[in-house]
């Protein structure tokens, strides 16, 4: 649960307008990474790209949000991405490889979503009767991915990529990202 309550308590200072779909969605992505969001390859791809050209402006923004207990699954949004010089097909690759290969666990999202309802007694700023409700109505509905809610999409405008972290060393001996950022 400590986990859960950091990773809450960083998005919520980060992201006020965060509805209760918007706080299973982060735990749905922590616990099951993106599989949802590859239907193939190509329309991945074309997703991807079609949304770069429609950026537009946003908040500022980290260039990764780790979601996983292990810190190797992480938010890479899209504005600071690009802003800093990131590749599409670079990350489309990455992102391809988180999906096929990251390992969900529908058990943890379970474990996950169970603390949500002792978070409501400080940690997160909802009822409690109305996050247990929520929760029962995901758990029914066999822990679907959603979207982001409308207050989220309006107040932020996420743009981003669910992928795992890693960081190889390249030749000259510092830490790299996956796209080839220097790692912080």
């Amino acid at each position: 649960m400590k986990f859960i309550t950091s990773l809450l308590a960083a998005h919520l200072a980060r992201y006020p307008a965060m509805q209760l779909a918007d706080i299973y969605k982060l735990l749905h992505q922590a616990a099951l990474g993106p599989r949802h969001a590859t239907p193939n390859a190509a329309a991945a791809r074309k997703g991807l790209a079609d949304e770069v050209k429609t950026l537009g402006d946003g908040p500022d923004e980290l260039l990764q949000d780790v979601i996983s207990p292990d810190g190797r699954l992480a938010r890479i949004h899209l504005r600071p991405y690009f802003a800093s010089g990131g590749d599409v097909d670079a990350l489309h690759r990455a992102f391809m490889e988180t999906a096929s290969s990251y390992p969900a666990s529908p058990e943890k999202l379970a474990r996950f979503c169970s603390c949500l309802g002792d978070l409501a007694a400080g940690g997160i700023p909802y009822a409690r009767e109305a996050v247990l409700a929520y929760v029962d109505e995901v758990t029914r509905a066999g822990y679907p991915p959603v979207h982001h809610s409308a207050a989220f999409r309006e107040a932020y405008r996420p743009a981003y990529r669910v992928e795992r972290r890693f960081f190889p060393r390249h030749e000259g001996g510092e830490d790299m990202g996956c796209f080839g950022e220097k790692a912080s």
